[in-house]
């Protein structure tokens, strides 16, 4: 899993590097006026002929146009440093319509399977989906509890959440593969396996961390 950390994160500088060319050429196109909220959006909003395309089958468009929206991620985050507007509403946008995404992604799975008769195995896109969302909850209710503790720094806060097995882009990988290799099934019981493994892992640390500084 760490090789796929490391290509992952050596892809993801690759993309910050060409989505940072990108949004300083729309940022001069439209003056300023084009906001990172409004790239958020539109990414978010697409999302919804992705899970179109691959609830009727069309499994490799729908993991190529996967692939392009979700640079969306990237680009509304170097407009935002670009035009100096970063914020924590901003984050906290991000943060919700990834989660939206994905519930949108795992219906259009879920529909599929159903339509094509793997009735039971529908049942692995609903878990898919509630573990990853499990995932993203432990770390933002483990962010509220220890930011409330005196005696840890935000950058130990930072590297509290900033790993864990299956990050929501390493999630989207094994969905991407499934779709492109049509082994869908095999892809939402890894994604449900190792996020219910990340839910716990964070959850756990957390646990620790919090019982550590409760003896300070």
């Amino acid at each position: 899993m760490k090789w796929i950390h490391r290509s992952l994160d050596s892809a993801r500088d690759t993309v910050r590097g060409w989505m940072n060319h990108v949004a300083e050429a729309l940022d001069k196109l439209s003056g300023g006026s084009l906001k990172p909220n409004t790239i958020t959006y539109i990414g978010f909003l697409m999302h919804i002929p992705v899970a179109m395309l691959i609830a009727t089958n069309q499994f490799v468009l729908g993991a190529i146009t996967l692939i392009i929206f979700g640079l969306f991620d990237a680009l509304d985050g170097a407009l935002a440093r670009i035009q100096k507007t970063d914020s924590a509403g901003g984050m906290l946008l991000d943060a919700s319509t990834d989660r939206m995404k994905e519930v949108l992604l795992y219906v259009g799975v879920a529909y599929v399977l159903i339509n094509n008769g793997a009735e039971l195995a529908a049942v692995w896109a609903v878990a898919a989906c509630g573990a990853s969302i499990c995932v993203s909850y432990v770390k933002a209710k483990g962010e509220a509890a220890i930011s409330t503790l005196q005696t840890i720094s935000a950058k130990e806060v930072n590297n509290l959440f900033k790993d864990g097995l299956l990050r929501f882009e390493v999630r989207m990988f094994f969905l991407i593969v499934g779709l492109l290799t049509n082994q869908l099934v095999i892809a939402l019981i890894i994604i449900t396996t190792l996020s219910t493994y990340t839910a716990f892992d964070r959850l756990l640390r957390i646990q620790r961390t919090l019982d550590e500084a409760s003896r300070v």
